[in-house]
């Protein structure tokens, strides 16, 4: 029996040598659920088609900081490092992937790379931005799989069918959020001390979820978010 196919996109900065780099704990999380991992570096959108000709699902990983031109936005003071080239690519694929229904898992950077594609905004700092936001972006040296804060599940949602929880204590590593919500996307998570937005879904899809924090870096701890993946692996199968 052949694995399903999920692709996972790359992390690109010019400024390390101009080196891609992904943590290996997505290649873990998709390898444990019981599909094939294959990472996905920009290319040029005339090989977008084929690339998801290849693909049975799609993970948008998380890093840098969405340029804001992008969504129609001037840039924060507080804005991070942005790589064009990876976001026009993201955006394409992203683009393309809903366009063919193909099953999509959109991870920190990529919830929010999920949204802009679909027309949505971003918070470009929480902290400064956000009525009553607290700090989500934490010490990322400490070990990624410690628990920063708690998330609701909101009732009636995917996620929380596929976790079974009402709500979770989650990783984070983030300073920017979702604003205003992509067409069709709706919130199916909220953070419970200030609100953000941190799980989407797109209930007239297949399978399309967005998470603000880090699942893949559970894939070793006994209680983490590998039903996540596997959710994603059988929508794909």
């Amino acid at each position: 029996m052949s694995l399903p196919v999920i692709g996972i996109t790359i992390g690109y900065d010019p400024r390390r040598g101009q080196l891609h780099a992904l943590r290996q704990d997505y290649v873990r999380a998709v390898e444990k659920a019981g599909g094939l991992p294959v990472v996905l570096a920009p290319v040029a959108e005339p090989l977008i088609a084929p690339m998801l000709d290849l693909l049975r699902g799609l993970i948008l990983s998380g890093g840098s900081d969405v340029d804001p031109a992008l969504y129609g936005e001037p840039p924060h003071p507080k804005l991070g490092h942005v790589v064009r080239e990876r976001d026009d690519f993201e955006l394409a694929l992203t683009r393309q992937a809903l366009a063919r229904d193909l099953p999509i898992l959109a991870i920190c950077r990529g919830h929010q790379v999920l949204n802009v594609a679909m027309g949505g905004t971003l918070v470009q700092d929480i902290e400064s931005e956000w009525s009553g936001g607290g700090a989500h972006d934490f010490d990322s040296r400490r070990d990624r799989w410690l628990r920063a804060h708690e998330v609701r599940m909101l009732p009636g949602s995917r996620i929380r069918e596929i976790l079974g929880k009402d709500t979770v204590g989650v990783n984070s590593f983030h300073h920017q959020a979702i604003k205003k919500l992509g067409r069709g996307l709706v919130a199916s998570a909220l953070s419970s001390d200030d609100r953000i937005v941190e799980a989407v879904e797109q209930p007239s899809a297949g399978f399309v979820l967005g998470v603000q924090w880090h699942p893949e870096s559970f894939w070793s701890q006994r209680d983490g978010f590998q039903p996540l993946f596997e959710a994603l692996v059988r929508a794909s199968g």
